[in-house]
């Protein structure tokens, strides 16, 4: 198993681990009360449980190294997790509306109010620290289970702040009327949080682009260029779990043998593992520079000059994922 996806499996554990234990404080936090609110937040936690085990093992299975059957590794499984706990906590904000509208026409008296409010509070405060770290280290790991176990867990921690309000206004004021519509203002935000996992998850299942990678790449491609780098172009990034994969067409000088091309290659590929890591497999293709290179080729000592130099194209995530050559001539 990778550093970085042990890394990550690891953390997973300990995620799944705490929301087993906020689900028992929940479910006790529910038994005093019998506030429906507080019961659509235990309800909740059984999903985070659930996707926690999930998630656990889509990372086991990314973080396996690639194989025959699986060239370019088992990353994708993260995608097929995320779109699972999307779906599961859809379900979840259906069943907790269904609850609080059943509730609204025949509430259900509430007690121990101060003992639910300081219970649910401890879960939202432990939630909101766990859920923001998984969030960065997933972020920083590429890890999308990771991002959607700490977005899930952030999305508990503002319901639950919610269902506080709720149960506060209910302590002082007895309207068992607002504990239905805190649960249903809540399943809806719930349900919402669900559709993004899932949209972000197809997207990663349908190799879309990541236009602020590519642009970050790009940037910084541009600010390390070499004067040997001709041109960039035809230029991809697609993400299987943690491992970020790279194929590109690059232009170098036409009279460069293997090793000297090579040698450039190399050079891109240490440039970006400085940024990006070494979790990250790297294909570029060489290309002979052409007459129209000359215009846009910043080499000086050049023996081959065929037109002098006018401007540089500066890469950006637009042009470098062209599928063709730039020249100043044509549109860019």
């Amino acid at each position: 198993m990778r550093a970085i996806a042990k890394e990550n499996y690891d953390f997973q554990k300990v995620i799944t681990l705490i929301g087993i234990g906020l689900l028992i404080v929940k479910s006790i936090a529910w038994y005093l009360t019998s506030s429906v609110a507080i019961l659509t937040d235990a309800l909740e936690s059984i999903v985070n449980v659930i996707t926690g085990f999930i998630g656990l093992y889509s990372l086991y299975l990314s973080g396996l190294p690639a194989d025959r059957n699986h060239p370019y590794g088992h990353g994708k499984v993260e995608f097929l997790s995320a779109t699972i706990e999307g779906v599961l906590i859809i379900i979840a904000g259906v069943f907790i509306l269904k609850e609080a509208v059943l509730n609204l026409f025949e509430p259900q008296p509430i007690g121990k109010l101060d003992y639910g409010i300081v219970l649910i509070s401890f879960t939202a405060v432990v939630n909101y620290f766990i859920g923001r770290y998984a969030v960065r280290k997933g972020e920083k790991n590429k890890s999308l289970a990771l991002v959607a176990s700490g977005k899930h867990l952030q999305s508990d921690t503002y319901s639950t702040l919610g269902i506080i309000i709720g149960l506060i206004l209910i302590y002082f004021t007895d309207l068992l009327w607002i504990d239905s519509i805190v649960a249903s203002v809540f399943s809806i935000i719930i349900s919402v949080t669900g559709y993004k996992i899932i949209r972000k998850a197809v997207s990663g299942i349908m190799d879309e682009t990541d236009e602020g990678l590519l642009q970050e790449v790009a940037t910084y491609l541009q600010e390390h260029r070499q004067e040997n780098w001709v041109d960039l172009h035809n230029f991809r990034i697609i993400k299987y779990g943690s491992v970020l994969h790279f194929d590109g067409h690059m232009t170098v000088p036409w009279y460069f043998n293997i090793v000297q091309g090579h040698k450039e290659i190399e050079g891109l590929q240490k440039v970006i593992r400085e940024q990006f890591g070494d979790d990250l497999e790297l294909f570029i293709h060489m290309d002979d520079c052409k007459s129209f290179s000359c215009e846009i080729c910043t080499k000086e000592d050049c023996p081959v000059r065929r037109a002098p130099f006018e401007r540089q194209v500066l890469w950006n995530a637009n042009n470098v994922s062209a599928n063709k050559r730039h020249q100043i001539s044509t549109k860019e």
